[in-house]
């Protein structure tokens, strides 16, 4: 893991110019180019041409640029997974994960570029670990409507375990963990609230299917002004208590001990990377 910002993943069509070109200015973190179902069918081929152009003129800045390919079991996902190799991108997103196997299929065709999973069956998550433990993954993204529908699933609730389950696999890989998309994209409220208890599950941000998502995923998965404040104030109040001989200190009532200082420092650096990114 590292402290670059995963906030918002916004899903973007490959087969879209006005799309592609509109992406350049969006304030998200991560862009999900998406060549699987985003695109019809009858748009599949032509689709690798124009995100292939698109991302060879740039213009996208800091943010991480993932292509979603089709399954490797489809029409298009072999070629799919040989036209990303020679894109100017940051990572393939490979979807339907059901092992560690799958990756190893396309680790061996695209060498170069770091590999994201989709976790979206019941398979998956079952073999989150291993899939998570892949020495070339990087990190994995929800794919909550997939997995809700095999899992016959009414409620996000329904999917908790699941969720949790790949939560965990991510953090004792040390990979990245995205959450999954929250449909109804003019429901602000409804939004806010998946948001939040996808944070405080500890997902690294949120996929995202539409731009106006973008400003409360940010807002949620960033560390508040009071948060930076206070990971400053145990920073200093936990030095001087070292310089003193101590091991603890007391800050606003409570504990902090060195574990809590991990915490304060990783709050501060993605403080710093969400603003060098806002400014790039």
């Amino acid at each position: 893991m590292t402290t670059r910002p995963t906030r918002s993943a916004l899903y973007i069509p490959g087969s879209k110019p006005r799309a592609l070109d509109k992406a350049r200015s969006l304030a998200c973190d991560v862009i999900l180019f998406d060549l699987e179902d985003a695109v019809a069918p009858d748009a599949k081929v032509s689709a690798r041409e124009t995100l292939s152009l698109a991302l060879e003129q740039g213009g996208y800045g800091t943010r991480l640029r993932l292509v979603r390919i089709n399954g490797l079991d489809t029409a298009w996902g072999a070629d799919d997974m040989a036209a990303v190799a020679g894109m100017s991108c940051d990572g393939i997103l490979i979807p339907k994960v059901d092992s560690a196997g799958d990756l190893d299929a396309v680790a061996q065709a695209v060498p170069d570029l770091p590999l994201w999973a989709m976790m979206e069956t019941p398979l998956g998550v079952l073999n989150a670990h291993t899939i998570c433990a892949h020495p070339r993954l990087s990190g994995v993204v929800m794919g909550t409507n997939d997995l809700a529908k095999d899992l016959t699933a009414r409620t996000r609730d329904g999917m908790r375990v699941a969720l949790q389950h790949c939560l965990l696999a991510a953090r004792a890989a040390r990979v990245v963990a995205i959450d999954g998309v929250f449909n109804a994209f003019k429901d602000d409220d409804g939004l806010r609230a998946e948001c939040e208890d996808g944070r405080d599950m500890g997902f690294d941000g949120k996929s995202l299917i539409h731009p106006a998502q973008l400003d409360i995923a940010n807002s949620i998965f960033g560390p508040t002004d009071a948060e930076i404040e206070l990971a400053r104030r145990q920073i200093a109040a936990f030095d001087e208590a070292v310089a003193a001989g101590q091991g603890v200190a007391v800050v606003d009532g409570r504990i902090v001990e060195n574990l809590h200082i991990v915490t304060a420092r990783a709050t501060l650096a993605k403080a710093d990377a969400i603003a060098e990114l806002e400014t790039a």
